[in-house]
């Protein structure tokens, strides 16, 4: 992490602690064989002040809930540059379900909708910290 970024986050938020996801969209579409599908994207903040954006295909099919490695498409130390490529992965996969018939209405990731949660979190933890 550099100096620039230690700066801007506090050191107050725990370190070693597990990811925490702020926000989630999920989908139904359908896949190469005509079955229906889910997609799910999310936003979390990770240990080391890192956002990081995820997309999995059919979860619920899994032997885990735990995300694998090959299933974030972004991390970084910025929330508009992860808000940036969920957004994009979110607007791609409502083309593809428009072009197979399918007319979703999910909102996009929300730069507030972030921030009022982090706000929650951060301060608890804080709370917690001090006991």
């Amino acid at each position: 992490m550099t100096a620039d970024a230690r700066a801007r986050y506090p050191r107050s938020v725990p370190k070693n602690q597990g990811s925490r996801r702020f926000a989630e969209r999920t989908l139904t579409g359908i896949d190469d064989v005509g079955n229906e599908e889910r997609i799910v994207l999310w936003i979390e903040y990770q240990p080391e002040a890192l956002w990081a954006v995820g997309r999995v295909v059919n979860p619920q099919l899994r032997a885990s809930d735990e995300p694998k490695e090959d299933d974030y498409i972004f991390r970084g130390f910025e929330l508009d540059d992860a808000l940036g490529e969920a957004n994009g992965a979110l607007s791609d996969d409502l083309r593809v379900s428009s072009d197979e018939g399918i007319e979703l209405d999910v909102a996009p990731f929300a730069r507030e909708e972030i921030l009022a949660q982090l706000e929650r979190w951060f301060f608890h933890h804080s709370d917690e910290s001090r006991s």
